[in-house]
């Protein structure tokens, strides 16, 4: 059994270790023996001897029945953005190729506190600034499903570790898509949890040292099965006792079966159309929810798609100035002023959303929070529980190309994350599962979004739905 306890999901392995089937450091020998066997390129950073010494130690533990946490003696893989101590944190970028932090991050404090084993860090592009994850330390890293196509970025590092059974999990991050493009081109699970649940200092783009971090950025877990997500997110929402925190986070569960919910369906729209195999895949979730009882209604969406995008990218291009240097501050000032008022192209637009006033951004942020009420209302007043959407408008496109076709239409390339922005600036939970594939066997995903904290009732939902499409496995 324990050969095949790889493939197996987050849960499965936690519960051979507690039947002392097998041992933390068998268990994490064998994933080590993996990532040395693999070829595409996601885990760039390890320690080994530090690994194997934390396996011992929850070894230890659990011989003496001290079990310290949920994921006591569990291997997990981190992102690169995230500030490990003692351990290579490079974000991808040249000039953090010797950066070892004397801290972890919030987020893999939490992990360690709850017994994870941390073996490795997994690639991102430089400073997670790309939709592909390659960068000039470490290279690309390429898709299990197939290496002339992208992971995504920027956490298809940590997508394709554990879609190609290198981890049971890891650690991602999701400022635009970042976490749930990769998850959706990689076949596997990937929750951006609502916003605020789980810290992200110590993620580097900001600085290392600082305290703050991005208004949207959140930390979220990646994994082969909903269980599993459930599993993190108890952990990375537990306080370690370095944070000196005295509260608990409750998340709701829900108490009906699937034929009991209210799903609102969001299929289409023209500012980013989507394939016609997303399209069916799209349909037969409809259709295999509509068999199980649950009430299905299609929908134009809560918001308006393109004022949604359009405030998306003005807060986004004023989270990403807070660790720009003086210089170059001052040359986009310089070049926003020099601006004719009719200049209407993306390179005006982005200097002026970089160098927007205070004035302008705290309008933003009103809007902001006013599109916020606008769903709340979706959900509370309609009466629906969750909102189905595409991940994105196809399967895994070519690696390293930078235009996105969509039936043989060329769209913008940053379309590929329109879908999952509609909930980034708004702080929703958003859970990405794969269920479908298109004719050349990619995967190809939903994105489930719910009212805020309604983390678990997105996860069981995902279970059902996994269930009622024949299988609940994510990976190759």
């Amino acid at each position: 059994m324990t050969t095949d306890l790889t493939h197996q999901p987050a849960h499965v392995q936690l519960q051979a270790l507690d039947r002392r089937e097998i041992s933390s450091r068998e268990l994490l020998d064998l994933h080590l023996d993996r990532i040395d066997a693999s070829h595409v390129n996601a885990v760039i950073t390890r320690d080994d001897e530090a690994a194997q010494a934390a396996a011992q130690a929850a070894d230890e533990r659990r011989a003496r029945n001290e079990s310290r946490g949920a994921l006591d003696g569990l291997p997990l893989t981190i992102k690169d953005s995230f500030e490990t101590a003692d351990l290579r944190t490079t974000s991808g970028a040249e000039d953090l190729a010797d950066h070892v932090p004397a801290r972890d991050a919030d987020a893999v404090a939490r992990l360690r506190y709850q017994g994870a084993v941390i073996m490795g860090k997994t690639n991102t592009p430089a400073y997670c600034q790309d939709l592909h994850t390659d960068n000039s330390l470490f290279g690309p890293t390429l898709n299990p499903h197939d290496p002339k196509r992208t992971a995504g970025g920027s956490s298809g590092g940590p997508a394709a570790a554990v879609a190609a059974h290198l981890t049971p999990a890891d650690l991602g991050s999701d400022l635009a898509g970042s976490l749930r493009l990769p998850a959706h081109y990689c076949g596997i699970y990937g929750l951006r949890p609502t916003h605020g649940l789980i810290p992200a200092r110590g993620h580097i783009p900001r600085p290392s040292g600082w305290i703050t971090s991005s208004d949207m950025v959140t930390p979220g877990p990646l994994a082969r099965h909903p269980r599993d997500l459930d599993l993190l997110l108890d952990a990375l929402t537990t306080p370690s006792p370095a944070e000196n925190s005295p509260w608990s986070v409750n998340l709701p569960t829900t108490r009906r079966t699937v034929g009991q919910l209210r799903v609102a369906l969001w299929a289409e729209d023209a500012r980013c159309p989507v394939d016609r195999e997303t399209a069916e895949a799209l349909a037969t979730v409809e259709q295999v929810l509509a068999s199980a009882g649950t009430a299905v209604r299609r929908t134009v969406g809560p918001v308006g798609f393109a004022d949604s995008l359009r405030l998306f990218e003005q807060l986004l291009h004023a989270t990403t100035t807070a660790a720009t240097d003086d210089e170059a501050g001052a040359a986009e000032l310089a070049a926003a002023r020099d601006l004719h008022d009719d200049d209407a192209s993306p390179r005006a637009t982005f200097l002026r959303h970089r160098t927007q006033t205070h004035r302008a951004w705290l309008r933003a942020d009103e809007e902001r929070l006013q599109l916020r009420e606008a769903w709340h209302r979706f959900f509370a007043d309609a009466e629906h529980d969750v909102l189905i959407t595409p991940a994105a408008p196809t399967a895994a496109i070519p690696a390293g190309t930078r235009s996105l076709m969509v039936d043989s239409v060329e769209r913008s390339f940053f379309d590929q994350t329109g879908w999952a922005n509609l909930t980034s600036h708004v702080g929703l939970p958003s859970l990405v599962m794969p269920v479908a594939r298109n004719a050349y066997g990619l995967p190809i995903g939903v994105q489930l979004v719910g009212p805020t904290y309604s983390d678990r009732i997105l996860l069981a939902l995902a279970e059902d739905l996994a269930s009622l499409l024949g299988g609940t496995a994510g990976g190759i």
